[in-house]
């Protein structure tokens, strides 16, 4: 096809240059993620905006059946070194993904203009739109795909034109409200955009102030600032009548003001379809040498004044956005590899996942090892520090050792303050206290017989019941009632060896329960601990598989040894108490000699005699003296017959000492052979590089593996991040 010597000369090289590189940007894929600078012809229907496109880019468009008015159309213009023209359709966002799979495949590559009617009504076909409107198919009449017309040749200009279906008024047959509607946001969508250049075509065969693109535009573009008025068809206008007038003032500027102002062209009358594209230039010159608008400049009226006004005005348009498009391809950058560094890392087969696995083992494995270490450093233990420490925070329980060492103290002081099922409130003498002359006959109330030092103030434990409070004589009765079932063949005054023990397990009855509440609390914040690092490090579709599939089950099984630890323990506490520790003799022996000095303290005072002083006449000087005899009798008779409370103060005290010794042990017990060895050592091995190298790639799979939709999400962005890449790239070389 020949080209006219006017069209190649559409752009200068400088203005050539500038243009190529919107046309590399959209090359690359970039007008798919930014609005880049394009022309768009637009208008109501009929008002000649294909022939105003044909016109500007000579290229002989199908004119029969109104064909590219039903969707828009993008003609890309390249400089090539070589003749081609390749048509594509490109989907609407909206459409499924099974449609949106068929429309992309579509493509046809011709080299004769010839064969364009064909391969735009396959096009339509794709499109699912019916090309007679009168036939009454269901088919769509519109679409919002974009049938886009690659031409490349060594003549072409670097340009953009999009063709946008024509404005309809009302529906009619064939054309739905819906279609009316679709149409009108279709041409919004495009003018509204700030780097569109809208050519707004209007017909000279019908009153501009009815023809709705004039309305639209200034809606978008008040000032015009970035629209052109594009007047067809004034050949139809009959000459001297006051609508030719009215055409002219409007071509003039001086009606509808647009900063860019008006052009006036004339098309190819229906007659003159089948004229070239020189005869059709020829055509126009004429009438606008011989009309009233041969009165208008020379730069406003006629095709090829057209192009140099277009040329320059998209030169400069692009010149001035420039800028501003490099910030927002930086900003669109910035953000699509954000949200792709939100998506994790890709997780697409058994390799990756596989891999993926193991890096998220390893970190773990590092954090788990240094929370329970103790060694608080980098973000997970250093962010968001709590001011007051508490278990229920998700802050306090990243740094595990010290919530351990926290609850260890916390069990070992309920531990003595409530362990003991009976709080005994014992005379001073058994009590082993230091005690003055004031306080030999009185009882100390509130002190526990080796189960506490003090009183408890604080609530004890939700589950495990306070201890119960016994009086001296009480607590004598208990002991006497376990001694008189207890009783062997041992002399009067004696008891049996085994009374020990029973009184033991009574009295530490409720350690088992204790210590089971206990390991349950320990092992609930160990696993919220691991959840909160799961939460932190995974993403959320991979957290509750990972849990379920792999460390849940681990988890369960220390609880269990834990569990099955503490019933070995209980076995232990239902034996008879055995005992090496020095520390329970050492604690009767010191009750014992504590009772005597109380009971000698009191005798000496009994057996005192005061005397005054020879020589001296005041009766407050007194000298005193001990009658040995008078303290012995007195010690002698203080001691009581009763050989059975006799033995039931021994054997309280021995239950003293042993209690004492053995819940020392005990809740060492508990802390470090339950809570150290089964719950928290080695918990960092739950998960990590050797757990990950055990798991089968199904395995694998099943854990990391994608969703699809995340997959989607994922090639979405790296198509994104590399059309924003390249056309990064570009823009630096020129900016």
């Amino acid at each position: 096809m020949t080209i006219t010597s006017s069209i190649e000369g559409l752009q200068t090289e400088e203005q050539s240059h500038v243009l190529n590189i919107i046309a590399q940007l959209r090359k690359c894929g970039l007008d798919s993620v930014l609005q880049l600078p394009q022309i768009v012809v637009c208008g109501d229907q009929s008002a000649g905006k294909s022939s105003v496109l044909e016109a500007l880019t000579e290229i002989p468009f199908p004119r029969s059946d109104n064909l590219c008015t039903r969707y828009a159309t993008e003609i890309i213009l390249r400089r090539a070194v070589t003749d081609s023209l390749t048509i594509r359709v490109i989907p609407d966002s909206d459409r499924s993904a099974a449609e949106k799979e068929s429309i992309n495949s579509f493509k046809a590559v011709i080299t004769n203009f010839g064969d364009l009617p064909d391969i735009m009504a396959k096009a339509m076909l794709v499109m699912g739109i019916e090309s007679d409107l009168s036939s009454g198919s269901i088919s769509r009449a519109f679409a919002k795909d974009v049938l886009s017309i690659e031409i490349e040749g060594p003549t072409r200009p670097q340009l953009t034109l999009v063709d946008l279906p024509g404005l309809i008024q009302t529906d009619t047959r064939g054309v739905t409200k819906a279609d009316v509607q679709l149409v009108a946001e279709i041409t919004d969508g495009y003018i509204s955009q700030s780097r569109t250049i809208c050519l707004a075509v209007i017909a000279a065969t019908n009153d501009y102030a009815n023809q709705g693109i004039l309305t639209r535009v200034r809606n978008v573009d008040p000032h015009g600032e970035r629209t052109l008025g594009i007047i067809t068809k004034p050949d139809r206008l009959i000459p001297g009548s006051g609508m030719e007038q009215a055409y002219f003032d409007l071509a003039r500027n001086e009606d509808v003001h647009f900063t860019l102002g008006w052009h006036v062209l004339k098309n190819r009358a229906f007659e003159e379809s089948s004229n070239s594209f020189m005869e059709r230039n020829a055509s126009e010159a004429a009438f606008f040498r011989k009309s009233l608008f041969k009165a208008l400049p020379k730069q406003d009226v006629g095709i090829d004044s057209l192009r140099d006004r277009l040329s320059k005005l998209l030169f400069h348009h692009v010149q001035q956005e420039l800028p501003k498009l490099q910030e927002d391809l930086q900003e669109a950058l910035t953000e699509a590899k954000t949200q792709l560094k939100n998506l994790g890392t890709s997780r697409s087969t058994p390799q990756e996942c596989k891999e993926y696995l193991t890096q998220l083992s390893l970190d773990f494995y590092e954090i788990c090892k240094a929370a329970a270490s103790g060694h608080y450093e980098g973000d997970y233990f250093t962010s968001d520090v709590d001011e007051v420490f508490s278990v229920k925070s998700l802050a306090t329980r990243r740094r595990l050792r010290a919530v351990i060492q926290f609850m260890n103290n916390e069990f070992s002081e309920n531990f003595r303050k409530t362990g003991h099922k009976y709080h005994i409130d014992m005379p001073a003498v058994f009590q082993g206290a230091v005690l003055n002359d004031a306080t030999v006959n009185r009882e100390v109330s509130l002190k526990k017989k080796g189960f506490a030092d003090e009183e408890d103030d604080n609530t004890p434990p939700r589950k495990i019941a306070p201890p119960i409070n016994k009086t001296a004589s009480e607590a004598l009765e208990w002991v006497n009632q376990v001694l008189i079932r207890t009783r062997g063949k041992e002399l009067a005054g004696n008891f049996n060896p085994l009374l020990i023990g029973e009184l033991f397990w009574e009295q530490s009855s409720k350690w088992p329960s204790m210590a089971m509440e206990y390991v349950d609390k320990v092992a609930d914040v160990c696993t919220q601990f691991l959840k909160d690092l799961l939460f932190k490090k995974c993403p959320k579709d991979i957290h509750p598989r990972l849990w379920s599939s792999v460390l849940q089950g681990s988890v369960r099984t220390r609880y269990e040894a834990a569990i099955h630890e503490v019933e070995l323990l209980q076995e232990d506490l239902e034996s008879y108490p055995i005992n090496y520790d020095h520390y329970y003799i050492d604690n009767i022996t010191r009750t014992k000699i504590r009772r005597y000095e109380t009971s000698l303290s009191t005798s000496i005072d009994g057996a005192m005699i005061h005397k005054p002083v020879p020589g001296c006449n005041s009766q407050s000087h007194l000298s005193a003296s001990i009658d040995i005899a008078a303290v012995i009798n007195k010690l002698f008779r203080s001691t009581d017959p009763n050989l059975d409370k006799h033995s039931c103060e021994d054997a309280l005290d021995c239950l003293y000492s042993i209690y004492k010794v053995a819940q020392k042990t005990f809740v060492a017990n508990i802390t470090t052979q339950v809570i150290e060895r089964h719950i928290v050592r080695k918990i960092e091995r739950i998960f990590s590089p050797v757990v990950v190298n055990g798991l089968t790639d199904s395995e694998a799979e099943a854990i990391a593996m994608e969703p699809a939709a995340a997959r989607r999400q994922r090639k979405f962005l790296e198509e994104r991040i590399a059309k924003l890449g390249d056309g990064h790239g570009i823009l630096k070389e020129v900016m």
